[in-house]
């Protein structure tokens, strides 16, 4: 896939000089601009979950922007792409509802993920699995959770949201037409940023076409329109300037007690390991290979170890547990960021808001425009879907179609691997020479005899 961020700022040798004292993975590949548009390509992800979390469940929201701040340092340093830092979504999810897990029993199940994916890493487990797992079962996770980003963000996008009692959010009153988080917002927004990406790939069309695409593409549009929704925080409630205060939050460590390692283990942790296998290490590996063929593969060991250590630091903090995911992977890619400097400039920002703000932060994240959040993680969870399309027979793309589906509809990312896999091994089933396995085994049989 190309790039959609417009000719390299720091070409070649040129750039090495320029930036000699920086690793590598660190390097600009395109603008600076490029780059921080990249860098806010996954909040339309990460906002929601951590305000809703902040809100309804009095999570610590300084705290996770520090320790996230750091994942994300680490993370572009070690991996030279934008990898993303995104919350849990299952642990979120659970901890949101009816069962309403505490966060002590929050932190409980994201050390328990963090345990089981520094053993499977460490182990070889997690390598063995990758290069055996077939790439339409891959396919079809991908494209349900980009599917699934799709559904969530339109829904932000047309409905009211509450985050303060659900992660779902309230979807029973539409947006009002008008407003500073109106409808009109939101679409203007979303025009903005199909006018100047367009699909994400400038290399259609002949070359008058791909300049004038290319010029476009240099226009920042997804930090654009994050910095247009930070500026409408104020203005629709110029009273969150008298909410803040001033310094980190104190770092506290969380007391958990036995019963929440048990409760968030079974409620927590359960559902969230296949999300955090499949989706978190597995696919991201798939499209990191598939945005950047130039680079050499990610080992899935690493990413793996990587999640496990994050939440083995940040949990016992009262950090939100955090994973990478191919949807971030995706959205970061898709508005720009295309080497780990895009995630240092994230790292950044998180770190001076957290530093500076500690937790009284959320007083202005709580009045971000959810319509704007809501165009963002649409064309996240778009790029994310359309790493599928590469299926070249009917067949695979049957596994990965009948995979995506069962996850959609199970809301299960583990039911559609499950079906998927089966579904497969059925179809290869089909192909076995049962005549030529008899022929042959049958001399062997009569010779035993």
């Amino acid at each position: 896939m190309a790039s959609s961020a417009g000719d390299p700022l720091l070409p070649g040798e040129e750039g090495g000089r320029r930036c000699g004292f920086l690793p590598q993975s660190v390097r600009l590949k395109t603008s600076v601009w490029s780059e921080l548009g990249g860098a806010v390509g996954d909040l339309g992800t990460y906002i929601p979950i951590v305000l809703a979390l902040s809100l309804a469940s009095h999570l610590d929201l300084g705290t996770t922007l520090i320790f996230t701040a750091l994942y994300n340092f680490a993370t572009g340093f070690l991996f030279g792409i934008p990898m993303p830092v995104q919350p849990m979504k299952s642990i979120a999810a659970v901890a949101l509802s009816s069962a309403h897990l505490t966060i002590p029993q929050i932190m409980a199940a994201g050390l328990a993920v963090g345990a089981v994916l520094i053993v499977l890493g460490a182990t070889g487990l997690m390598t063995s699995l990758y290069r055996i797992l077939p790439l339409p079962v891959v396919r079809g996770i991908q494209l349900s959770q980009g599917l699934s980003f799709a559904f969530t963000a339109v829904k932000y996008i047309r409905y009211s949201q509450d985050f303060s009692s659900s992660s779902s959010a309230s979807t029973s009153a539409p947006r009002s037409l008008l407003g500073l988080d109106g409808l009109a917002l939101a679409l203007v927004a979303l025009l903005f940023i199909i006018l100047a990406t367009g699909s994400g790939d400038d290399e259609d069309g002949d070359g008058t076409n791909r300049r004038r695409r290319r010029a476009c593409s240099r226009v920042p549009a997804a930090l654009i329109v994050f910095a247009l929704g930070l500026l409408l925080c104020f203005v629709r409630d110029p009273s969150i300037v008298q909410g803040l205060r001033f310094g980190p939050a104190p770092l506290r460590l969380v007391k958990i007690t036995w019963d929440d390692f048990k409760t968030g283990f079974w409620e927590g942790a359960v559902p969230q390991l296949p999300l955090s296998v499949l989706n978190s290490v597995i696919a991201v590996c798939k499209l990191s290979s598939d945005l950047f063929p130039e680079r050499a593969e990610l080992s899935p060991a690493r990413v793996s170890i990587s999640v496990g250590l994050m939440n083995f630091v940040g949990c016992w903090f009262g950090a939100m547990p955090c994973c990478h995911g191919a949807g971030g992977l995706a959205g970061q890619y898709r508005f720009g960021g295309r080497s780990g400097a895009s995630v240092v400039f994230l790292a950044i920002g998180k770190l001076v808001l957290g530093v500076v703000f500690g937790n009284s932060i959320v007083t202005i994240i709580g009045q971000f425009p959810i319509g704007i959040l809501g165009v963002m993680l649409l064309f996240s969870g778009i790029e994310l879907a359309m790493a599928s399309r590469d299926m070249g027979t009917k067949e695979e793309s049957f596994v990965m179609l009948v995979c995506a589906g069962v996850s959609l509809t199970g809301s299960s990312a583990a039911l559609g691997f499950i079906s998927g896999i089966v579904l497969y091994l059925l179809l290869r089933l089909r192909d076995v020479d049962y005549k030529g396995l008899v022929a042959r085994w049958s001399p062997a049989i009569g010779e035993q005899r």
